[in-house]
């Protein structure tokens, strides 16, 4: 079945719907906490997060269209198998991040008896580690919440779930892209700057805390 087999509202409203649901499930932390905290720790440009923030974002939409192509080909067996695996990668990654971070934090602190000071310091990791850090961690994080959408059409045919998934990461990516620019304009309003010599512990424990999270999630 293609797209012109269904009638054009119906069509319409299955892809408003699936822009809505991709929307508003960019809204969870984890889609948009980790650019934010990453990007503050890597001094980070707007255009540089936002880049990350895309990518990300189509990479996720990408697995998930992966894996709902699975699941429709193969049932819900291979659903509960894949669902149960990736998370838990996707944990580890941010408890990896968290854990250098607040490492990091912890080794220079002898550096700043002196007395502290609020000039940021250059992040030690690569940029390119923390960009494909952030592309991987969503990628081992399919969307779960956008999964139903594509079983309930699995029989209106491959191109009724290919626009699905040009959808879906249209709503994931402007979500993402809406929700960190906010984090960061609270970080600035807020003035956040003050806290700058706790920042590395801040954000280690933050990460790890999203990493928590995301296995809480699981049970």
């Amino acid at each position: 079945m293609t797209p012109s087999d269904l009638e054009q509202p119906v069509l319409l409203s299955v892809l408003g719907f699936g822009f809505v649901t991709a929307f508003l499930h960019a809204a969870l932390p984890t889609h948009w906490l980790p650019f934010v905290l990453v990007g503050r720790g890597q001094r980070w440009s707007l255009p540089q997060v936002l880049g990350a923030v895309t990518a990300a974002g189509l990479a996720h939409i990408a697995s998930t269209a992966v894996v709902g192509g699975l699941i429709v080909a193969a049932g819900l067996v291979m659903d509960q198998w894949i669902a149960g695996l990736l998370p838990w990668a996707s944990a580890g990654l941010l408890f990896l991040f968290g854990a250098f971070y607040l490492g990091r934090a912890v080794l220079r602190a002898p550096i700043m008896a002196g007395g502290p000071s609020l000039a940021l310091s250059e992040p030690t990791v690569s940029h390119a580690a923390a960009f494909w850090g952030l592309v991987v961690m969503m990628a081992l994080s399919p969307g779960e919440v956008l999964l139903p959408v594509y079983l309930s059409q699995a029989t209106e045919g491959p191109l009724v779930l290919a626009a699905l998934t040009v959808v879906f990461a249209a709503g994931t990516v402007a979500g993402m892209a809406l929700f960190t620019l906010l984090a960061r304009a609270g970080w600035s309003v807020l003035r956040l700057e003050r806290w700058a010599r706790y920042e590395g512990v801040v954000l280690g424990l933050a990460l790890i805390l999203i990493g928590l999270l995301v296995v809480l999630r699981q049970h």
